[in-house]
This record gives C-alpha cells, sequence and structure tokens, in this order.
C-alpha cells in the first residue's frame, strides 16, 4: 500500500495540539477563555505547524473537575462562547488546515446533569436506568482512580437509599453503557458534533467506557466501540476516535479490534513508551525506551500510535514497576507536592529538566520523529512551567502565556478573576511567552516549528515500518523508519557527554547518501550503509537515506 493511495487518513501524519478553551485566549475580559479568543489565536497555531486540534471539554458543567463533569453534552459553557462560536471557529480552522477533534467523556456525567437529577427523584424514574444502582456495594469493589481523594467508587443516595457507581469522582456518576437508551443517547451526541463540523473524538478512559456493571451480562463490551465506530463512519469518512487506554501493549491491541473483526478506536496513546521515556530521562540511558519501542505492536495501516510528552493529567508512572517509578520520582518529583496519586506527577517538562534547553529539545526532538502522530500540550512550544499553587492535576492547566504582559496577555480581567494563575517563577510570563520567541530563531518555538515542518515532510514516520538500531552505546537511542517513500533515521543522546556513534543502516542503493534534514549537509554511505555520527551532549540528528531516484527535497 503506497502513502499517495491513502492520503484520507490524514491523521497518519497529523500534528495534534490539545488545549482548554477555559485558559487559551480571553477575548471578552472576563477572566476566562472563549472561543472568540482561540479564533484569534489560530494564526498562532497555524505558524506552528499544527494540522489538528483537540479541544478538552467545554459544555457546561459545575467545574469540580475541570469541565469532566458535564451536565449538558450538546450545550456550551456560556463563559466560552455559544454553539454558533463553534461552528464558526470550526470552519475557521479548517480554513487554516486545521481539523478540530473534540473530548468525549460519556462514561459519566455530572451528579447535577438533568439525566440524574431525575433518576434520585424516585426509584420509577425512566432515567434511575440511565446509571448503576445497587442495595448494598459489593464485598469485592474495584480501586477507586483517585486514591486519597475518594475511598470507594460507591456512594450512598439518601433520598432513595441505594448506592450509585462512581468510577472517577462521586460528583460524576457513571452512567450505564448496558442500557440501550444511553447507547442511543451516545450516537446521538456523537452525531451532534459531526453536524458542527467535529472531526473525531478524544474518548476519555476508554475501558471504563465499555465495562458493564457488575453482574450484568451483555456480551463483548468491545462490539459497543465496534458499534460507535461504525456509526462514525456512516456519517463521516474522516471522523476519528482517538483512546485514552492505559494498559499493557496486548491488551491495547484488543482496544483497535481484533483480527478479523471491525475495527475499533483509531489511534491510541503510547502511554507505556511514555513512561519509558521518562525512565531513559532518569538514568541517561535510552534502553528502557528502546526495549518499548521494539515491543510495541505492529499496527494494521489504518491505526496508529499517538505519541505524547506530556498531557492534561498527572504524568502517570503506573506501568513502572516500584523501583522504577521512585527513580523518576527521585529525579523529576522530588519533593512531595509535585506528586499525585502515588503515581504520577503533577509537574510539566522543562521544570523537571531543570530548564536545560539541549535535553528539552532532545525530548521534543523525539516527540516529532518516533514512529505514529505526535501530540502536544498547550504551552509546551514556549516551555511553560507549572504553579503549584493550582494544586494537583491543575498545576499544568495555567493560563497560556502570549507576552510579558499582565496576566501574560491571556486577558485583561483583574487577576483574582482568572480561571486560574500562571506560574510567578523564572516561569512566569515575563520570562517564558509567546511574543519574545516568535522572532527568535533560538528560541524553543522555533526549533518546535522547524520539528513540525520536518515531521510533516517526513510521511514516512507516520506511515512507515520500524525498526531500532544497535547503537553499541546506552545513552544513545536509533531508530529508522521505512516506507514506500523512503527511509527516515534518527539519533539522540541521553547523556551529558559528546559522542560518536559508529551505525550500520545495512545494504543501501549504489550511490546512496545520508543528507541531514537540519543542515545544507551529506555524508557518503559505504555497501554496507556504514557511518559515523557526531552527537553533542543531549544531541540529536534527523537523517534521510537518499539513492539517485530520491528526488525530494532535503
Amino acid at each position: 500500500m503506497r502513502i499517495t493511495d491513502r492520503s484520507d487518513l490524514w491523521w497518519k501524519t497529523a500534528v495534534v495540539y490539545c488545549l482548554d478553551v477555559e485558559t487559551y485566549m480571553d477575548w471578552n475580559d472576563d477572566g476566562f477563555g472563549d472561543f472568540e479568543g482561540l479564533a484569534h489565536r489560530l494564526d498562532h497555531l497555524a505558524e506552528l505547524g499544527v494540522t489538528c486540534i483537540w479541544l478538552m471539554p467545554f459544555q457546561p458543567s459545575p467545574d469540580r473537575d475541570d469541565g469532566y463533569d458535564i451536565t449538558d453534552f450538546t450545550g456550551v459553557d456560556p463563559r466560552l462562547g455559544s454553539l454558533g462560536d463553534v461552528g464558526e471557529f470550526t470552519r475557521t480552522a479548517r480554513d487554516r488546515g486545521m481539523r478540530v477533534i473534540i473530548d468525549f467523556v460519556m462514561n459519566h456525567t455530572s451528579d447535577r446533569h438533568p439525566w440524574f437529577t431525575a433518576a434520585r427523584r424516585s426509584r420509577n424514574s425512566p432515567y434511575r436506568d440511565y446509571y448503576v444502582w445497587r442495595d448494598e456495594p459489593p464485598a469485592k469493589q474495584a480501586a477507586t482512580v483517585f486514591p486519597g481523594e475518594e475511598d470507594s467508587v460507591w456512594e450512598l443516595d439518601e433520598r432513595s437509599g441505594q448506592y450509585y457507581l462512581h468510577s472517577f469522582y462521586r460528583h460524576q456518576p457513571d452512567l450505564n453503557i448496558a442500557n440501550s437508551a444511553v447507547r442511543d443517547e451516545i450516537a446521538k451526541t456523537l452525531g451532534y458534533w459531526l453536524e458542527l463540523g467535529i472531526s473525531g473524538f478524544r474518548v476519555d478512559a476508554v475501558p471504563f467506557l465499555i465495562e458493564p456493571p457488575e453482574g450484568v451480562d451483555i456480551g463483548d463490551p468491545h462490539e459497543f466501540l465496534r458499534d460507535i465506530r461504525r456509526f462514525l463512519q456512516r456519517r463521516s469518512s474522516e471522523a476519528v476516535l482517538l483512546g485514552e487506554v492505559n494498559l499493557p501493549y496486548d491488551q491495547q491491541l484488543e482496544f483497535f479490534g481484533r483480527p478479523g473483526d471491525p475495527p475499533e478506536l483509531t489511534m491510541q496513546f503510547d502511554f507505556l513508551g511514555m513512561q519509558a521515556l521518562f525512565l531513559s530521562l532518569a538514568r541517561e540511558d535510552a534502553r528502557p525506551l528502546a526495549k518499548s519501542l521494539a515491543e510495541r505492536p505492529v499496527l494494521e495501516p489504518e491505526a496508529q500510535w499517538a505519541n505524547f510528552v506530556r498531557n492534561h493529567d498527572e504524568l502517570t508512572l503506573d506501568k513502572l514497576s516500584d523501583a522504577e517509578r521512585q527513580e523518576v520520582f527521585d529525579a523529576f518529583a522530588p519533593e512531595e507536592w509535585m506528586r499525585v496519586y502515588d503515581r504520577g506527577i503533577a509537574r510539566r517538562l522543562p521544570p523537571m529538566l531543570d530548564g536545560d534547553p539541549r535535553r528539552i529539545r532532545m525530548v521534543y526532538s523525539l516527540l516529532f520523529s518516533l514512529p505514529g502522530t505526535p501530540v502536544l500540550f498547550y504551552g509546551e512550544e514556549i516551555g511553560m512551567g507549572e504553579n503549584r499553587d493550582e494544586g494537583g492535576r491543575m498545576t499544568v492547566r495555567t493560563p497560556m502565556q502570549w507576552t510579558a504582559g499582565r496576566n501574560g496577555g491571556f486577558s485583561r480581567a483583574a487577576p483574582r478573576r482568572l480561571a486560574a494563575s500562571a506560574p510567578d517563577d523564572g516561569y512566569a510570563p515575563e520570562h517564558v511567552n509567546v511574543e519574545s520567541q516568535m522572532h527568535d530563531p533560538d528560541s524553543l518555538l522555533s526549533i518546535i516549528r522547524s520539528f513540525a515542518v520536518r515531521y510533516r515532510s517526513s510521511p514516512e514516520i507516520g506511515w512507515g515500518r520500524h525498526e531500532v538500531l544497535p547503537s553499541g552505546q546506552d545513552a544513545v537511542l536509533a531508530h529508522r523508519i521505512t516506507a514506500d517513500v523512503g527511509h527516515f533515521v534518527a539519533v539522540h543522546n541521553f547523556a551529558p557527554t559528546p559522542t560518536v556513534v559508529a551505525l550500520e543502516l545495512g545494504p543501501v542503493p549504489a550511490d546512496s547518501v545520508l543528507s541531514d534534514l537540519f543542515a545544507v549537509d551529506t555524508f557518503e554511505l559505504d555497501e554496507r550503509g556504514r557511518i559515523d555520527v557526531h552527537l553533542d551532549a543531549y544531541g540529536y540528528r534527523w537523517f534521510r537515506i537518499v539513492d539517485p531516484d530520491d528526488r525530494r527535497l532535503t
């Protein structure tokens, strides 16, 4: 299958950018970001190389879980705008070459959702079975997702005298997916947003979404996910499902779809690769990441891995061993406030790496050069930090820093009225902002722009067959991605000392050269494809093997 034959799979070579409308850009100066402000910042995203914008929840919400506790799945928080604003924003983004996907959070609702309000009024309510109720909690309960904040996944509703299930917070009762009416509501909600121009959904906590209530047999729960995918394909051939599935690789494969079965998720985040990356950074040893990449399953062409460094939640380390997790904690979260739920880190990358620009750039070079689709969290492109005063997972969800001025250019409202506060340390807006970096060729913003450009001109990264190359050095990761358009090679040094790596790329066509993708430089290869590559401390190099028939610009 040639790459040019499957250009409709736009997400295979996308640059995804996640943001929270509430903290991105406030245009009406009420202290909260809004769709109008976001629309005025599309130039920034287009220049960055973003091709897909992922919006965190913007629906009406009591905001007890940063918008993930929704009271109306087809509405818009009036502080952020209107449905008309969403439609206008989506159209404008498409005009600039960017699709929009949104968070899909229908494994639970807010306890203030009209469905739940009606359900708790009476056991005979038609909405009662939209949720999961028991007279007594099961003797053996599932572990809570938020240890230290919740001690049970069952909560007594005193009015009706029964317990309801909440896999997350007690104010987020789980929907009952065994109920066909709930499934119909989910399908209607998906179709609704597709009609407004949305190109797909990031599906929150997928295993919790499809898990049937305890004691209820619904057959194969994956059939529900297959139904969702079939519905999407009927309504929109381009729509994607980007799934949050933090499970071992063999279990993740089931969520893409078993061989012979209809497909399920389009993309999944590589949580194991992310965790291995941070273990490699802590050890200054590339082998944990190399091992994870070597174990990552090969997918069908219509599926994809999504790579990320940071997201809006805690930087989870739950798949590392206790000893490995402690290594990462010791290196990057030595203080108690930096850790959450005994499994994760509530910090952004630059402070974790002590602001070392060499290491920060090396990490983002990895993000864009590893096989798959890169996903950025807003503010990563300028090296934003965290604000510990916001607490927990909110430390990394501070307002976008546009200028060195008041409130970082996010809003002209009084600071006390802001949705959140920017850090006041070395990562404060006066030190880290878009305006000061946008014309600086040596800034992180410029570097990440260049990564995005080179990634987009190297489709083999998203489409190709991956292999880890022997580097002969524990601190160096070398990998190659091969597709019908050519061969991409990247080398990364996790160590604080320069080095020379002897690479052997295997047989290559006669007169082939290795072209440096970030410099006007080529290197001759012998018949076995051997070459010595010089790397700076925490250095990186991207190459393309260019044979005499390759007519691409390098």
